[in-house]
């Protein structure tokens, strides 16, 4: 659903504010269409075993499309009349038991133990809500229609087609998706193999919001470079090549980042032996800000 103040509003073309219904005090409510709600669905993997919470949930159809595919799903909005509607429609849905709603400040709102945020709100009130959304367990999927974070960008976007759609980009809906980052700023260090034996290896991760540069120290005397390193939610990745870049050792790491602990798998390329997999652990001995939050 779309929050506003008047002022925004009165910026729209008439024939959208003539479509926009009055909610509480300078707010207005615009429904989100159908298709866009099934895309924001998709896009999150929303099912079952998930925590959705919208933020400006007016008729409720986020939150009962959620609770159709399995979810517990809760609206907050301040609009009492909206609030009726909703509750109603999931009870004729048959999902009153995993659908709820809340009167309630989406500004106000715990959004502990969501595992998925949804919102159609306008980008003052999106970079508003940010630094809360960035506080959220690493993981956790959040999906805007129409407006984005600013300079957070995003890990998916989609562009639909929506004939019906008067308010904003008319005919056209913009979808947002984006994993919460794990903090890994910072330096690692961690033991991987080497020849017949082991080396140490440590790392440097620059971070804004998941964008992530690096570089390592010298393993065993030999030039060393970090490559690719990406991020998603708590899921990390990057390699490294060890030695001269005409006939590197290579290593492609993948894994998970808890705290200051990182662990999973370590595929190395080697020339002279092959390729073979083994499990990585590296922990950081230094933490650093996360650029942009």
């Amino acid at each position: 659903m779309w929050r506003a103040s008047c002022f925004a509003l009165s910026l729209l073309a008439p024939a959208a504010v003539a479509l926009a219904q009055q909610g509480v005090g300078d707010v207005v409510y615009v429904p989100t269409p159908q298709v866009v709600v099934d895309t924001m669905l998709r896009m999150a993997n929303v099912g079952a075993g998930d925590y959705l919470i919208d933020l400006g949930s007016g008729d409720g159809r986020v939150v009962i499309g959620a609770a159709r595919r399995g979810a517990r799903a809760l609206g907050v909005d301040l609009d009492r009349h909206l609030l009726k509607v909703a509750t109603a429609a999931a009870q004729r849905e048959g999902v009153a038991g995993r659908a709820s709603f809340r009167e309630q400040n989406l500004f106000e709102t715990d959004l502990a133990g969501a595992t998925v945020v949804t919102t159609y709100l306008l980008p003052d009130m999106n970079l508003k809500l940010r630094p809360k959304l960035l506080a959220l367990p690493p993981g956790t999927r959040v999906v805007a229609h129409d407006y984005h974070m600013g300079d957070w960008l995003p890990d998916e976007r989609e562009t639909i087609a929506v004939p019906e759609k008067k308010v904003g980009q008319a005919g056209v809906s913009y979808l947002y998706l984006w994993h919460v980052p794990a903090p890994v700023a910072g330096r690692w260090q961690a033991t991987i193999p080497f020849g017949t034996g082991s080396a140490a290896l440590e790392f440097d991760l620059e971070q804004k919001f998941q964008v992530l540069k690096g570089q390592a120290s010298a393993v065993a005397g030999r030039p060393t470079r970090l490559n690719s390193p990406t991020l998603r939610g708590d899921a990390i990745a990057f390699q490294v090549e060890v030695g001269a870049p005409q006939n590197p050792v290579r290593y492609a790491f993948r894994g998970k980042v808890e705290g200051d602990a990182a662990s999973g798998t370590v595929v190395v390329s080697d020339p002279a032996r092959g390729q073979r997999e083994h499990t990585w652990r590296a922990r950081r001995i230094a933490a650093a800000a996360m650029k942009g939050s």
